[in-house]
C-alpha cells in the first residue's frame, strides 16, 4: 500500500475535535503509565494524535516522545504542550515509516493499531516499533475486537452506507462556537476483515453553520489469534494478549484487548 492511500480521519476539524473534547482517559493514562513505570523509559507514544496520553505523561516527568500520521494532530499536541510550558519530540510519520532518532524501553500505542492501512501496512508497523525498541524492550497497545459476525462470504457484508444519526454529538468550544460529530458505518469486509467508517464535523458560529468536514477511516479488524500471530510474525517473543483493559469509548458489540510483547 503506497503511503498516500494510508486513509485517516484525523485532520481539519476532526483534530479539532480531538484536540477539544477528547482530553480524558484516567483509566488509560494510569493502565499505561503502570506499565512505563514497571517497563522503563524513554517512551514512544506511537500514534500520539494530539497528546491525549502523551501531556499527562510528559507533565508528571516522564521522557516521552510521540509520533503520529497526521501533522495536523500533532500541531494541536504542539499547542498544547506549548501552552503549559511543556518540551515535547514530535515526529510526523505513520508507524510503517517509523525512522526515530533513539530507541526506547517502552512503546505505547493506544487507540492507534490497525487504522488506515492493511495487513502489510500493520505488520511493517511492528517491525518498525520491534527495530526502536531497546533489547528487552517492551511494546505495549490496545486493539478492538468486534464481536459481530459480519458474514462468512467474501467482500463487503454492506449493501450500501448506513444512514447518518439522525442527531449528533454537540459541544460547545467557547460560548460562540459549537461543534457537531457525527459517525456512520459505509463499508465492512470479511477477508481480510476491515470495516471504513465515515466521520462528518459541523462547526456553528452564533449558531449559524460556518465549516463542515467529511473524511473516513479504514479500520483493520483483527482477532485475538490472528494479533499474536502478527507480533510473533514481526519478530515478538512472549506475546500476551488480554482482555484487561477500562474501555473509556465503549461501544456495543466491542472487545478491548490490552498486547505486550518483548523485543
Amino acid at each position: 500500500m503506497a503511503d498516500s492511500e494510508i486513509q485517516t480521519w484525523h485532520y481539519g476539524l476532526v483534530a479539532r475535535w480531538w484536540a477539544e473534547f477528547n482530553q480524558d482517559g484516567a483509566a488509560d493514562i494510569a493502565f499505561f503509565g503502570g506499565v512505563i513505570e514497571r517497563c522503563g523509559q524513554p517512551v514512544l507514544d506511537a500514534g500520539c494524535g494530539t497528546g491525549r496520553l502523551l501531556l499527562p505523561f510528559v507533565r508528571s516527568g516522564l521522557d516521552v516522545d510521540g509520533s503520529d500520521v497526521s501533522q495536523d494532530m500533532l500541531d494541536w499536541c504542539a499547542r498544547r504542550a506549548e501552552t503549559e510550558g511543556l518540551s515535547v519530540n514530535l515526529y510526523h510519520q505513520a508507524m510503517h515509516q517509523l525512522d526515530l532518532p533513539r530507541k526506547y524501553r517502552t512503546v505505547v500505542a493506544c487507540g492507534a493499531f490497525g487504522l488506515g492501512g492493511d495487513r502489510s501496512t500493520d505488520i511493517e508497523g511492528l517491525r518498525r516499533i520491534r527495530a526502536h525498541l531497546e533489547p528487552e524492550g517492551m511494546l505495549i497497545m490496545d486493539h478492538h475486537v468486534a464481536k459481530t459476525n459480519l458474514a462468512t462470504d467474501e467482500g463487503a457484508v454492506l449493501a450500501r452506507p448506513l444512514p447518518w444519526p439522525e442527531h449528533g454529538d454537540r459541544r460547545p468550544v467557547d460560548d460562540r462556537t459549537v461543534f457537531e460529530l457525527r459517525t456512520r458505518l459505509v463499508e465492512s469486509k470479511t477477508s481480510p476483515r476491515s470495516v471504513v467508517r465515515e466521520i462528518s464535523v459541523r462547526q456553528f458560529d452564533d449558531g449559524i453553520e460556518v465549516a463542515h468536514e467529511t473524511n473516513s477511516i479504514v479500520i483493520c479488524l483483527y482477532s485475538a489469534s490472528e494479533l499474536q500471530e502478527l507480533l510473533v510474525e514481526a519478530g515478538f517473543r512472549d506475546v500476551r494478549v488480554e482482555d484487561e483493559l477500562d474501555v473509556h469509548d465503549s461501544t456495543p458489540n466491542a472487545d478491548r484487548l490490552a498486547v505486550s510483547a518483548v523485543r
